[in-house]
């Protein structure tokens, strides 16, 4: 019967949260009608969806968790289809409630950040539920943004009182003497990705104005050698491009009452071939130690345009292709 032609009529009583799930034009539904394969004609207040059973009830599953999330006061967005598909995708009897609805923070423009794949969600819990974590995976999986959604969120309620990021400068020898300017100028580049999810975050007034006061701080790893950062959230972003000698000692800074979230692509190391990734090495003689752990993203982690994922798919089954 699965593979069979089947439909389903779905009723949302409230008209405005029903054309809120459709979208604007029905953009939301035609998401769905092209990701899944269904057909959807809206009747009223209610859907008509067609198509193979087991995608009719896909359909119709994520079409009424949606539905229970706009009544719940969750601001939907179409990309949010997308996110929801891929969960139900891999667990038909997920909750999109309990990932969706696990607010991590609220920013400058009023949009709310939350996990969005089970995978985000598990990584928001460990940083919730451990000192030391590490989020390994692809470019785009939310590693490093959901890091500091979480820091300024532990910072807005008094858990903490500085944020730190850092990130390796892999470039910092030769190369970097060659282009203008002094040291902060050189590095800054670097760390922009950092600087830009703060804004985000904060607004780049808030933000400016917390770095100069130097309650948040944003330097090369090179600038964590010797000190011991109390009541901190660190992060190590790109850490795939740190040393073992480096990693050891970006750990070893970490002092009381602070929690720290490591981040990384192990495709993506940038280190000489002859120097093992500090990332790796980590990844191998920490794994069994309490209050460290370890989350990993894959390509359907991938919260960015859709291509992206396909992309990161395509080197994945690539990978010496020249």
């Amino acid at each position: 019967m699965a593979n069979q032609q089947q439909s389903r009529d779905l009723s949302f009583p409230d008209n405005n949260q029903a054309g809120i799930l459709y979208g604007e034009l029905n953009k939301n539904l035609h998401l769905v009608e092209q990701n899944i394969g269904v057909t959807i004609h809206v009747r009223g207040n209610g859907v008509h969806i067609t198509g193979l059973g087991h995608e009719v009830d896909l359909a119709a599953d994520l079409l009424e968790q949606f539905y229970g999330l706009l009544n719940k006061g969750f601001k939907v967005y179409t990309s949010d289809f997308a996110f929801g598909l891929r969960v139900l995708e891999a667990n038909p009897k997920a909750s999109l409630a309990k990932i969706f609805l696990d607010q991590v923070y609220i920013t400058a423009q009023n949009r709310i950040i939350s996990p969005k794949t089970k995978n985000q969600k598990t990584y928001i819990d460990s940083i919730r539920y451990n000192d030391i974590v590490f989020g390994i995976g692809p470019a785009g999986t939310g590693k490093t943004y959901l890091a500091v959604a979480m820091a300024v969120s532990a910072l807005s309620t008094g858990q903490i009182r500085s944020i730190i990021l850092t990130r390796p400068a892999v470039e910092a020898g030769e190369k970097l003497g060659f282009l203008p300017g002094d040291l902060a100028q050189k590095v800054t580049p670097y760390l922009r990705p950092l600087y830009d999810a703060l804004s985000d975050m904060l607004g780049p007034d808030k933000s400016a104005d917390y770095i100069e006061q130097g309650i948040i701080e944003i330097a090369p790893l090179a600038f964590m050698r010797g000190r011991t950062l109390n009541d901190a959230f660190i992060i190590l972003d790109e850490a795939q491009n740190t040393t073992r000698e480096q990693m050891k000692m970006f750990l070893t800074r970490i002092g009381f009452d602070s929690s720290a979230v490591i981040t990384g692509d192990v495709t993506q190391v940038d280190l000489p071939r002859s120097e093992q990734s500090g990332l790796l090495h980590a990844k191998n003689i920490l794994r069994s130690i309490d209050g460290i752990k370890f989350c990993n993203f894959s390509k359907q982690d991938v919260v960015r345009h859709p291509l992206v994922q396909k992309i990161i798919g395509a080197y994945e089954k690539n990978p010496t292709t020249k």
